[in-house]
């Protein structure tokens, strides 16, 4: 590749944007960007809002493994045409072209760079954008230590042989220190330093590391809490010198308006829950409906991460500046609110793949739950997956079910518990974007969202995006709706006269 403008004048975007206080723009005018994690949810929508709100970005280096026999090119390839470049495609096709996926993997030695790929990124790139990680939650400790800490540590690595670099953001998660009930925006240091669990993950066996895993985990809730929690550490010890900041979102969830309002891609989390109780296959939840939930779409948290970028470029200080993006301390809204407004927009807005009428309840006796689960989950989908047999049909409920019961037992931390985000450098942020030039197109307040119509375009973006689901089977799917609401009310009365008759045999 040809000496980009980024390269020969470094400096450029950074001089201007301090001596000016310009545009966001302006910042990333002529920069050469790094983003690693660019295939996940997260990733995808920043390369896109990168490439269409940024449009003199140089070029943009993606860092892509091989993955289940996929290849580098095909997963670039694969990862070109999905949704949610549709707008680039339209409006902005050429840009695509200033994608260039280079092969590597954080989990391996020096990011698993071939040495010209490394040599090119040292000279050439200005800005990181770092969330390459594994967000799952029951990941084996050696696993998400490899991947999300010395992952990190491999990338700091990288970053200090960069002579042009002038910005680094670590996209961390706002349950980096889920023991503690009130988290401001420092890095907090614990007992066992990161080190000390990299050497254990990369000299115990399997058997050992199990044994000691619990004791590690402390408070933490999973592996990955931990992970990130130590990776944070990490930059703070070897983040010295760097251009860096560190932004931690809360649950990151379905678009609010860009690329496209609801749009999502994964039934992970809080989507694989609203996906089913828009079925109607969920009906009991362990939940406290009274808590807050801590929830933050997609696009304020890319616009936190663009934003951060060029606010802790201008505004550098001697401290690692942390952002935590989250919406509980200025927009809050409970479980229950959030509940009874999916439930009312999967009413409203059905897909023809809803089994019954939806309507679910969240609990918090554990016992109970389990009950209702083998009568309300288990039973209905046992039932159901007969009546696919007899048809000669295979049967997929009972996978859905478990599926569903692991994903939501979890989660079942982060229903069962609330936490309180401070949020200084956020709130400084918000002001700093709001008083400069020409950011319009960058909201990073998340105050200006409006939950129900974030709801109802959730729901949208579900069944468009994860049931592919047809907009022209509405009106069918509102009258299945409406017989199943029939179905459901006599069941209800069903078993009510069933059980009425069960307690006065009882009594006899």
């Amino acid at each position: 590749m040809g000496t980009t403008n980024a390269q020969t004048n470094s400096g450029h975007a950074h001089d201007e944007a301090c001596s000016r206080g310009s545009s966001i723009d302006t910042f990333f005018a002529e920069t050469v960007i790094l983003l690693t994690g660019a295939t996940g949810f997260l990733g995808k929508v920043l390369l896109e809002k990168l490439l269409r709100s940024c449009p003199r970005v140089a070029m943009i280096f993606i860092l892509i493994r091989p993955k289940k026999g996929h290849t580098v090119e095909q997963r670039f390839k694969e990862l070109l045409e999905n949704s949610v470049f549709d707008r680039i495609r339209s409006d902005f096709p050429g840009a695509l072209n200033k994608i260039f996926p280079v092969k590597g993997d954080v989990g391996m030695p020096e990011l698993g760079l071939q040495p010209e790929d490394r040599d090119m990124l040292i000279q050439r790139v200005n800005i990181v954008f770092h969330g390459a990680a594994t967000v799952r939650f029951n990941e084996p400790l050696k696993v998400a230590v490899n991947l999300n800490t010395k992952g990190t540590e491999r990338m700091l690595d990288l970053c200090k042989h960069m002579p042009n670099l002038i910005s680094v953001i670590h996209i961390s998660t706002a349950y980096s220190n889920a023991d503690r009930r009130e988290i401001d925006e420092l890095i907090y240091i614990t007992e066992v330093k990161p080190h000390t669990v990299i050497d254990m993950c990369e000299n115990l066996d399997d058997e050992t590391l199990e044994i000691i895993e619990k004791r590690l985990l402390g408070k933490h809730p999973n592996t990955y809490t931990l992970t990130k929690g130590l990776a944070e550490q990490l930059v703070m010890s070897k983040g010295n010198g760097l251009p860096i900041a560190i932004v931690r979102p809360s649950i990151v969830c379905a678009a609010y308006q860009e690329p496209f309002p609801g749009w999502i891609d994964n039934v992970c989390g809080i989507t694989g829950i609203m996906t089913e109780i828009g079925r109607g296959t969920a009906r009991s939840i362990v939940c406290n409906a009274n808590l807050v939930v801590d929830v933050v779409p997609v696009d304020f948290v890319v616009n936190t991460l663009i934003c951060a970028s060029w606010h802790n470029t201008v505004q550098h200080s001697d401290t690692i500046k942390i952002y935590n993006c989250t919406s509980s301390g200025v927009h809050p809204i409970t479980w229950g609110e959030f509940g009874n407004l999916t439930r009312k927009h999967a009413i409203e807005s059905p897909s023809k793949y809803v089994m019954w009428y939806p309507d679910f309840t969240f609990r918090t006796n554990k016992f109970i739950h389990a009950i209702m689960v083998t009568t309300l989950h288990f039973l209905p989908a046992f039932i159901v997956d007969l009546i696919l047999r007899a048809q000669g049909c295979k049967p997929v409920m009972m996978k859905i079910t478990k599926r569903f019961e692991r994903a939501t037992k979890v989660g079942e931390f982060f229903a069962m518990n609330e936490w309180k985000f401070l949020r200084g450098n956020m709130t400084n942020l918000v002001k700093f974007i709001k008083a400069a030039q020409d950011c319009g197109d960058f909201d990073v307040d998340i105050r200006n969202m409006d939950w129900d119509m974030y709801l109802h375009q959730y729901m949208l973006g579900i069944r468009k995006y994860i049931l592919k689901d047809n907009p022209d089977t509405l009106s069918k799917a509102r009258v299945r709706l409406l017989r199943l609401y029939w179905v459901h009310k006599f069941t209800k009365i069903l078993s009510i006269f069933v059980l009425l008759g069960i307690i006065k045999c009882a009594g006899r």
